[in-house]
């Protein structure tokens, strides 16, 4: 079989990393290949080498036996590569259309042959069975139809090789299931597909060859029927699977939050959420199960107070938080893991010593009476999160872009651990970490709910939800449409409330 890529001693380092160390790959072309690995292992730093956004140190690439050198994304395109983020690179603002030509040459949006574009879109649409409609503006699509048009976006640009980085991240089972029927279809027809996971069970179910990589280095490329889950885990970190831990529901009879006829809408109008009533037990953990952008993210920062609300009412405790600022609400016991690490939880260019302060800057944990900052309490506070949550670094002056994404998400949720809330707001708490991360930071959230923390979970993570909450509601279009059991819910079954399929 031809090979589509053969990647040759590549070697990448940065200062004090070396995040590729001679790795040789090859992979076959009109097949889905998945790479697997932890955080930190060297997945992204390859790809970003195949792509053309970074350059190696020393190897060769050959793309269709033919040896290339990019200096750049558009030098990758150009031979036939393209790759879809694991955050889509979409304008709400703009059509599909308008979305799908977007920077090509000679496609002014000024000036445009709508009526070409449209019917050579429509032909590639056709030919791998992926309808969309290029009237439509994306802020109108879900997140399935996004992924899609951004597919198809890099296949109009000509790709042969498409690269796929966490696609299932966001997506319900409904939706993996149409996903996994595209790629699919694209393998027929000749595509070459990359697909880079930390989900076993769907790399087993859609690759055709597994390459595993571990500190920099890859370990071993297997075929999907030869080898299981256990198999993979002990490749990747040496142990086996987490599962999420399941115990015997023992809420407190103390609230730990109560949220009463909360609405709002968005800037636009639109309705963000409506009549969200619910509570939340100490020693209790309330998931939030949802397609994006169906109001659970501006529930949660109307809790912490950066979404205003219409109406409503919210209590941290007995104490009614309305009118309290977000610093005020966070003095008062409200601990937040963001979904974005990188953007609102961490500031990349300030140590972890310094990190640790954030949301507690104006507390007298951190604060003298002089307003001076304790930075010698800080260091003391960093190193415990260190220590404590197992973030792997050369110490706490380290700063967090020097570290994988799993060590940053495990210093952020340690943070807000560590400052011992009352309510801890959780939003995506395991989005695109190992799972060695992930098994960490789900065994903290439940020693954590057993000492009595109340936990608002949110999470695009179905098995997660499942095996953590105590109560499961899910949100559909602003509104609480269904409250379940955990021991009584599926993923398919959360999907189909989760789609409006029930209601």
């Amino acid at each position: 079989m031809t090979l589509a890529i053969n990647l040759s001693k590549i070697s990448k380092s940065f200062p004090g990393v070396k995040a590729n160390d001679d790795i040789n790959l090859k992979i076959k072309e009109g097949t889905i290949h998945a790479i697997v690995g932890e955080n930190g292992a060297g997945k992204s730093t390859l790809m970003k080498i195949l792509y053309g956004m970074l350059k190696q140190d020393s190897g060769t690439i050959k793309i269709f036996d033919n040896e290339v050198k990019f200096s750049s994304p558009k030098d990758a395109i150009a031979k036939g590569i393209g790759m879809v983020h694991q955050h889509f690179m979409l304008a709400d603002n703009l059509s599909v259309l308008e979305s799908i030509i977007l920077g090509m040459d000679k496609a002014s949006l000024k000036i445009l042959n709508k009526s070409k574009y449209k019917y050579e879109i429509n032909e590639i649409t056709n030919k791998y069975s992926m309808p969309l409609n290029t009237d439509s503006m994306i802020d109108e699509l879900g997140v399935g139809e996004k992924q899609r048009v951004e597919i198809i976006k890099v296949l109009f640009r000509g790709a042969k090789i498409l690269i796929l980085d966490e696609p299932t991240a966001v997506l319900v089972p409904q939706e993996v299931r149409e996903l996994f029927s595209n790629l699919k279809n694209l393998k027929e027809s000749g595509v070459t597909i990359i697909f880079i996971s930390h989900k076993l069970d769907e790399v087993l179910e859609i690759a055709d060859e597994i390459s595993v990589m571990r500190g920099g280095r890859h370990i071993d490329t297997v075929d999907s029927n030869s080898v299981s889950k256990t198999d993979l885990a002990e490749m990747m970190i040496g142990q086996n699977l987490p599962t999420p831990p399941k115990r015997e529901k023992n809420p407190m009879e103390k609230k730990a939050l109560v949220v009463n006829n909360f609405n709002a809408v968005e800037e636009n109008g639109r309705k963000a959420f409506s009549n969200i009533n619910f509570s939340i037990n100490q020693g209790e953990i309330v998931g939030i199960a949802g397609v994006e952008g169906n109001g659970q993210r501006e529930l949660a920062e109307a809790i912490l107070g950066v979404f205003q609300i219409e109406s409503g009412e919210i209590f941290l405790g007995e104490n009614n938080i309305n009118e309290l600022t977000t610093r005020d609400r966070r003095e008062q016991g409200l601990s937040f893991i963001p979904e974005d690490r990188q953007s609102q939880g961490l500031l990349m260019d300030m140590s972890l010593s310094e990190n640790v302060i954030l949301g507690k800057q104006s507390s007298s944990k951190y604060k003298t009476k002089l307003y001076n900052i304790k930075f010698n309490q800080a260091s003391v506070n960093s190193n415990v999160v260190i220590k404590n949550f197992d973030v792997r670094t050369p110490g706490n002056e380290t700063l967090p872009l020097a570290l994988s994404g799993g060590n940053q998400q495990k210093f952020v949720v340690g943070r807000e651990i560590e400052n011992k809330p009352s309510l801890l707001i959780a939003s995506q708490p395991t989005r695109g970490i190992d799972i060695g991360a992930q098994s960490l930071i789900w065994n903290k959230l439940r020693d954590a709910r057993d000492e009595g923390l109340g936990v608002l979970l949110i999470s695009a993570d179905l098995d997660e939800l499942i095996g953590l909450s105590d109560r499961i509601f899910v949100i559909y279009e602003g509104n609480f449409v269904k409250e379940l059991d955990p021991e009584d819910a599926t993923p398919e079954i959360l999907g189909s409330y989760m789609t409006g399929l029930k209601s």
